[in-house]
C-alpha cells in the first residue's frame, strides 16, 4: 500500500510542478507515476480496492485541474510567474493622423493603403454615409 500511495503522491506533486517548470518532463513523469500507482494497485490488491484507487486518481486529477484553473491565476503564487507589464513599445500610436483626410492608393476592401500627409499608411475603413455617387468612409 505504501508504494501505491507514494507513486500517486509523487505523481500529483510532479503534475503540480509541471505548471511552473518548462519542458513537460515533470508532467510526463508525474502522469507515469499516477499510472504506475494504479497498475500497482491492480497487481497487489483485489479489484474493488484497485477500482477505488483508480476512481480517486481520476477524480483527483479532474478536480485538481479545475481548482488549479479557477484559483491559480489570481493567487499570490501566480503573480511570481505571470508578467503584469508590457515589454517594449512597438510604436503603433500615431496621434498625428487623427481627423486627417487622405487619398486611397489601393482599393479599400475594407483595408488598403492611403496617402495621408504625404505618407503611405495602411488603413481600414467603413462606410458611414452615401451621398449620391459619393461614399464617405471612416476608419474602423
Amino acid at each position: 500500500m505504501a508504494t501505491v500511495v507514494t507513486l500517486i503522491l509523487v505523481g500529483a506533486a510532479l503534475l503540480l510542478l509541471e505548471t511552473v517548470l518548462p519542458g513537460m518532463i515533470a508532467g510526463i513523469i508525474g502522469f507515469g507515476c499516477l499510472i504506475a500507482g494504479v497498475v500497482m494497485a491492480y497487481l497487489n490488491f483485489d479489484t474493488a480496492t484497485a477500482n477505488v484507487v483508480l476512481l480517486v486518481v481520476v477524480l483527483g486529477v479532474i478536480l485538481g485541474a479545475l481548482g488549479w484553473f479557477k484559483f491559480f491565476p489570481d493567487s499570490r503564487f501566480a503573480k511570481v510567474f505571470i508578467s503584469q507589464r508590457t515589454v517594449g513599445d512597438i510604436g503603433t500610436d500615431k496621434p498625428e493622423l487623427l481627423n486627417q483626410t487622405g487619398k486611397a492608393l489601393t482599393p479599400l476592401r475594407p483595408s488598403g493603403t492611403a496617402v495621408i500627409g504625404g505618407k503611405r499608411i495602411d488603413v481600414v475603413t467603413k462606410v458611414v454615409a452615401v451621398e449620391g455617387m459619393r461614399v464617405v468612409v471612416r476608419s474602423v
